[in-house]
């Protein structure tokens, strides 16, 4: 790459992927329009990412849909990108839901403020009694496998690699901070819990973005967006839900212009620190 030539960026999105509550193809389009100021950027669907990364300086993995949809290709991409040194925002070395879920089981087990997870019949015990609990895959994304179990019928529930169980949380409301590498960009919450995509701008306290930070520096991504997911708990407290680390639908569409200006000014800065960095292979 020429020093007069914008550094080459393969933004990686299904715009044909039907979410619940959210339009991602309006999201990448228009973030990848904004994007082109900066970089020479092509979009391509996650199937063809692996066939076209070495054409481009880097690759953004955007809004590409849960990976359970394509398991074999991703692994195939993930394997090459490591293989290669490819420079893929966020890096693949993600610690979060980029690796599953397991990070849940991790972090109950070192004492992060999340919802208590296990795996298995015998830590059953280490859960809060409730009447209902959530039983999910591991590598599950946008609730899919996800079912509520009756306390009476854990028993029955057949563990192994790949279930997960938490207690039904009845919380108030749910709250997403946005990072951009470790700088926090704004914070959405869901007022109603039965519309979780129903967002309105939300200003965290101190404490939230403390809560948030924890995460953050727990996973270790140098250059990539975060989604940091909790609840909050009717006695006021915030617990994890989810840290989205691969893939995470931003809602800018939903805050200020002021606030969509500064987080596309910091995602370009964090393309061009990466861009910059030295590929391993």
């Amino acid at each position: 790459m020429s020093a007069a030539a914008k550094p080459r960026v393969l933004f990686v999105t299904d715009l044909a992927y039907q979410a619940r509550g959210r339009r991602y193809c309006d999201e990448d389009i228009r973030l990848s329009a904004r994007l082109r100021e900066d970089f020479d950027v092509a979009l391509c669907h996650p199937l063809d990412a692996a066939a076209l990364m070495d054409a481009f300086d880097l690759v953004l993995v955007r809004n590409s849909g849960p990976v359970l949809n394509y398991r074999a290709e991703y692994d195939d991409f993930r394997s090459r990108c490591l293989e290669r040194g490819t420079r893929v925002h966020s890096p693949l070395t993600g610690r979060a839901d980029m690796a599953g879920k397991q990070y849940l089981l991790d972090l109950t087990a070192a004492g992060y403020p999340v919802i208590p997870t296990v795996d298995r019949a015998e830590d059953l015990g280490r859960l809060p009694v409730v009447p209902e609990y959530v039983v999910k895959p591991k590598l599950g994304a946008d609730s899919i496998g996800l079912r509520i179990v009756p306390r009476e019928e854990l028993a029955r529930v057949e563990y192994g690699d790949d279930v997960l169980v938490q207690p039904l949380i009845r919380f108030a409301y749910e709250v997403s901070f946005y990072f951009v590498d470790d700088a926090f960009q704004y914070a959405l919450h869901a007022p109603d819990p039965e519309q979780r995509w129903r967002l309105e701008p939300y200003e965290p306290t101190a404490a939230d973005l403390d809560f948030a930070r924890r995460f953050i520096a727990w996973n270790t991504i140098e250059h990539g967006i975060q989604r940091v997911d909790a609840c909050r708990t009717p006695e006021g407290d915030l617990l994890l839900v989810e840290l989205e680390d691969l893939n995470p639908y931003l809602s800018l569409d939903l805050v200020a212009e002021t606030v969509q200006d500064r987080f596309v000014a910091a995602l370009k800065a964090s393309l061009h620190e990466l861009a910059a960095t030295p590929a391993h292979a």
